[in-house]
């Protein structure tokens, strides 16, 4: 990893919300950090740690009160298709198929249709839906509906993969054979990944480093050990399990945590694309 070229630098950055009649909220303060391209990194907290607002940072759906935000070398000045993020809750249309559904992010790139079935297919093909191309959300599992979010997606090819609590809406064991299904896909679409999540075991089992963000700064940055391609044994490792007690601590668990971070308003940005679908669902209704 650390021969690799630098892919997302955050330089110095300063994130604070303005609240009436009281001092601005310090959610993020003096944020400096290298992501190397092709790498994996999850970013863990306690509640109101900032988690989020940087993942957002990152994406261009927020920008930072101060200091700079690079993506390949040029500063970020909102959303660009070279970025696209997987919400915790699913954006796909319950009125689209899973094939229209992966498709629909294709016909904002004004693919042709021949190109766009074709790349949906593939897609589909990848997160193991193959078969389930006519089936309607409605008609589909929570882990199912992940994986057309996930093909929707990855199906625009972005070179960074944003990741929000993807899988905290699941049950544990479908959380499990997720969590295996992106290490395979990370590994075969050599993708720059960024995840928020709350689950120290998914950061160690997927990640090749681990932030910890406390007190609206950086507290720790872990390089994760563990070689690759990564087994479901090593979460029983005693390496594994010493550092989900380290990274334990390092939260601050048990400690009054800070209050939340505001959402985003949607009137903050323009967001275009894939971000745009994902953030405004409501952007195509069913007609009659």
């Amino acid at each position: 990893m650390g021969t690799s070229p630098m892919k997302i630098e955050l330089r110095n950055v300063r994130k604070e919300f303005s609240r009436s009649g009281r001092e601005p909220l310090v959610v993020l303060e003096g944020i400096d950090l290298r992501l190397d391209a092709l790498s994996f990194t999850s970013v863990i907290g306690a509640s109101g740690s900032g988690k989020t607002t940087l993942l957002q940072l990152i994406a261009g759906l927020q920008f930072p009160t101060s200091g700079e935000l690079i993506v390949d070398d040029a500063p970020v000045k909102g959303p660009g298709q070279d970025r696209a993020v997987v919400f915790q809750e699913d954006a796909i249309f319950p009125w689209r198929t899973v094939l229209g559904n992966v498709e629909y992010g294709l016909s904002l790139r004004r693919l042709s249709k021949a190109e766009r079935r074709k790349r949906a297919n593939e897609y589909i093909h990848l997160v193991g839906l193959a078969g389930f191309e006519a089936y309607y959300p409605y008609q589909l599992s929570g882990g199912m509906k992940k994986r057309v979010a996930l093909a929707e997606v990855l199906a625009v090819r972005p070179s960074v993969l944003l990741l929000d609590e993807p899988f905290g809406a699941l049950d544990y064991v479908t959380r499990r054979q997720l969590q295996e299904e992106l290490a395979r896909i990370w590994q075969s679409q050599q993708l720059t990944s960024v995840m928020v999540t709350h689950d120290i075991e998914e950061a160690l089992y997927l990640s090749d480093r681990i932030l910890v963000l406390r007190d609206a700064r950086l507290h720790s940055d872990l390089v994760v050990p563990f070689s690759r391609p990564r087994i479901g044994s090593v979460r029983q490792s005693r390496e594994f399990v010493e550092l989900k007690e380290r990274l334990w601590g390092d939260i601050g668990a048990g400690e009054a945590f800070g209050p939340e971070v505001p959402e985003l308003e949607a009137h903050q940005v323009e967001p275009t694309g894939s971000l745009r679908r994902s953030l405004q669902p409501d952007l195509e209704r069913p007609t009659g």
